[in-house]
This record gives structure tokens, C-alpha cells and sequence, in this order.
């Protein structure tokens, strides 16, 4: 049966409660809540920890952190792993060089190619990133329980893995 344009308008609490929804706020939460916890952290550079604090350092950056490789990766590769654009994960890698979380190389399979790679310091903030991850899942298994957030990790598991 089709949908009349009024009966999709009279009712659109569901833009705000469907599934997409609820995860892109459960998403921004958790990021907010890790990079709190890094501009916390004692083993952060100061420098770091204050970008961290005075929100310079976002979510966007997190990128970089969550899907650069630990042997390096090309811009190309980092850039589709987290679902942007060439050139605005190219902004994002500038940014960090000027941060000294990251440094680019030469490639060694392929002299025309570069290679972004963690410095000391970068891996000194993916520590902190893994351990504010680790204290933001146990905060998040404390609230909803247990039982529930193995369910959702499970669920959200095999959906993305579709």
C-alpha cells in the first residue's frame, strides 16, 4: 500500500529515535568520551592533552588514530579505511605532522609513494587512545550491564560486517 505525504509528516518522531540515528549519537558519545579521557591522561604530551582539552583534537582526527596501520600506511589506504576523501584526510595528516603524532616516509615498495607513520609521540597518544577506549567500554558495560552491551557489541559486529 502507498504512502501518502501526510501520513509520513504527521508523525516524524521516527527521524529522531530510528537506528542511524541512535548510533551516530551513541558514536559521537563514546568519541567525546575517549578524547576526554586522553586530554586526562597523564602519559599524553602536554601539548597533546591541552589541543585535547580545548577540543582542537576531534573526532575527525581520531581517523588517523583508529585506522593508521602501525607499520604505516599510504594517504590512499588511510583515507578509505576511515571513509574520506584524499584530501581531507590529507588536511588531517598535516595537522598531526604539525602535532608530531605523525611523519611521512618514503615508501619503501614504491620510491614515488609516501608512507604516514606513527612518531614516539604518536604512539605515545595511540597508548592513550587504546586505554581511554578500554576505559570508555567498561563505563559503557557498567551503565547499560553487562548482558546487554555483549548484545550490542554481537549485533553491531554482524551487522557492519556485512
Amino acid at each position: 500500500m502507498p504512502v501518502s505525504p501526510a501520513s509520513t509528516t504527521a508523525d516524524d518522531r521516527w527521524r529522531a529515535t530510528h537506528l542511524g540515528r541512535v548510533m551516530g549519537h551513541a558514536l559521537r558519545r563514546f568519541d567525546e568520551r575517549v578524547l576526554f579521557l586522553m586530554a586526562h591522561d597523564a602519559n599524553v604530551p602536554l601539548a597533546l592533552s591541552n589541543l585535547a582539552a580545548r577540543e582542537q583534537i576531534g573526532a575527525a582526527h581520531i581517523h588517523i588514530t583508529r585506522h593508521l596501520a602501525l607499520k604505516g600506511s599510504r594517504l590512499t589506504e588511510l583515507a578509505a579505511a576511515a571513509g574520506m576523501s584524499k584530501q581531507a584526510m590529507g588536511d588531517l595528516v598535516a595537522q598531526c605532522e604539525a602535532w608530531d603524532l605523525v611523519r611521512r616516509e618514503p615508501d619503501p615498495l614504491d620510491a614515488r609513494a609516501r608512507r604516514i607513520v606513527f612518531t614516539e609521540t604518536g604512539l605515545l597518544w595511540l597508548e592513550a587512545f587504546r586505554l581511554a577506549v578500554v576505559r570508555a567500554e567498561t563505563e559503557f558495560r557498567a551503565q547499560v550491564g553487562t548482558e546487554v552491551a555483549t548484545v550490542v557489541a554481537l549485533g553491531l559486529e554482524a551487522y557492519a560486517s556485512r
